[in-house]
């Protein structure tokens, strides 16, 4: 039986290949078969962490999630610019965001196909709105940033609909939105919102 620390060692080196074929293929082309040819294996050490398909592609998911999570940060600002802040974070201005984007959007076909990681999506889905967005979106809204009789849920389920929209049109046409002009069309949406 391999030390404790190969184990993990090897465990990291498994997770880092998904992450290359995710970043590469996406999750149409997340097999074990080409996570082995990543790593330069086979199929066979890969059983002993993915015994199926399906618990390959929850570990993505969740690979996706640490790192989506790993790279947050705490927005400066309060309010309106928090929320500028945190959707800004979501949009494919950088090269990293486009990865973890094509990533994101990706993983779209097989939580949709699959009724235990589509209740895992819904939930991650549910915890951007409610712990990253609508804490903020009341702030805006006790600031006088937003009308008082804004409803919270509602702005909150734009906002992100706004932002996870734009994703999807950038990462198809990334020519005829670049970072500048997904910047000024967040803006102009926030600042519509407290019109």
């Amino acid at each position: 039986m391999p030390a404790r620390g190969d184990h993990d060692a090897r465990r990291r080196d498994v997770s880092a290949a998904v992450w290359r074929v995710l970043a590469a293929d996406g999750f149409g082309g997340l097999t074990l078969r080409a996570v082995a040819a990543e790593m330069g294996s086979s199929t066979g050490l890969l059983t002993h962490y993915f015994p199926n398909k399906k618990a390959l592609l929850a570990h993505a998911l969740d690979l996706a999630e640490e790192r989506t999570l790993a790279g947050r940060t705490t927005p400066a600002g309060r309010g309106l610019a928090a929320l500028r802040e945190l959707l800004a974070d979501v949009l494919p201005i950088s090269a990293e965001a486009v990865e973890m984007n094509r990533v994101w959007v990706s993983s779209w076909d097989a939580a949709l196909a699959d009724a235990d990681l589509g209740e895992r999506e819904t939930g991650r889905y549910e915890r951007f709105r409610t712990l990253r967005l609508r804490p903020f979106v009341k702030q805006a809204v006790e600031l006088g940033e937003l009308p008082a009789d804004a409803d919270p849920d509602d702005i909150t389920t734009m906002l992100a609909g706004f932002a996870h929209g734009l994703v999807v049109q950038v990462l198809f046409d990334p020519v005829r939105y670049p970072p500048a002009r997904q910047l000024a069309m967040l803006d102009r949406m926030l600042a519509g919102l407290s019109a």
